[in-house]
């Protein structure tokens, strides 16, 4: 939640997709006073607890799910100060993740956590509800997780000799290295996207007939055409083509126009 809350570009995303070390009750409680939709993909979901909201509250059929009940009280209680550290968060004056650490560093102490916790308990219930009734929803939850992985592995790919550059004791070092890391990555996607499009281009020019539904599913992250170990001549007076961020190309055999746009991991 920390580059979402720290992000600065135009683009406002308002989802984050996560493994099952991604979520919590606690964090289900913060992210939902933020405005985050959290939507993880939990291993072993149906281990967790499904809260009831009335204690008498019985369902016809999924009423087996429920084995607890949400602490409204608690809540109602303690929301003034939750709503303090949203707030504080929402104004840069603390980061999601540090508020976290503190607030579980002294869970057994500090009602404020235990607040944060009864009401992530409330809205992961209900999106454990609804991943269990959308398909789609679960489909969707599961490519963004593939993705994020897949952008992951591209990652250690491109940092050559499995990341051990990154064993630095010195948290500055370990920054520049991880930023570093990731900028040779975007790069080598984006030099994938343009090279694949222009590919693209050349056979709808051609006449050749491409199928819209495999382009949306082809992935930047290509490796086998790079080469990491070798020497490299630069060549600063080189001048890059123009390259339109949008481009219109007619496709046979129908003449539908499609747009398409390069999508670059940030």
């Amino acid at each position: 939640m920390d580059y979402l809350v720290e992000n600065d570009s135009d683009v406002r995303p308002d989802t984050i997709h996560a493994d099952t070390q991604g979520q919590s009750a606690a964090i289900f409680g913060l992210a939902h006073l933020l405005g985050i939709q959290l939507q993880p993909r939990i291993r072993n979901w149906k281990g967790l607890n499904f809260y009831r909201s009335k204690p008498a509250l019985q369902y016809e059929h999924i009423d087996l799910l429920f084995s607890k009940t949400i602490d409204w009280n608690l809540i109602e209680t303690m929301l003034p100060e939750m709503l303090r550290v949203a707030v504080s968060i929402g104004a840069g004056r603390i980061k999601p993740s540090t508020i976290l650490r503190r607030l579980a560093t002294y869970s057994r102490k500090s009602k404020l956590y235990f607040a944060f916790r009864e009401l992530g308990h409330a809205v992961r219930t209900s999106f454990l509800l609804e991943y269990l009734s959308d398909v789609e929803l679960r489909r969707l939850i599961q490519s963004a997780t593939n993705k994020s992985e897949r952008f992951n592995q591209f990652v250690q790919w491109v940092a050559f000799g499995g990341g051990a550059l990154a064993a630095e004791g010195i948290r500055d070092e370990q920054r520049k290295f991880i930023k570093y890391n990731h900028l040779v990555a975007n790069l080598l996607i984006f030099h994938n996207v343009v090279t694949m499009s222009k590919a693209l281009e050349q056979l709808a020019a051609e006449g050749h007939a491409l199928d819209t539904e495999l382009i949306a599913s082809s992935s930047p992250y290509q490796t086998e055409h790079l080469n990491r170990f070798g020497r490299y001549a630069l060549n600063r007076d080189r001048v890059p083509e123009p390259l339109d961020s949008v481009r219109e190309f007619r496709m046979p055999p129908h003449g539908e126009r499609i747009t398409r746009t390069a999508q670059v991991a940030v």
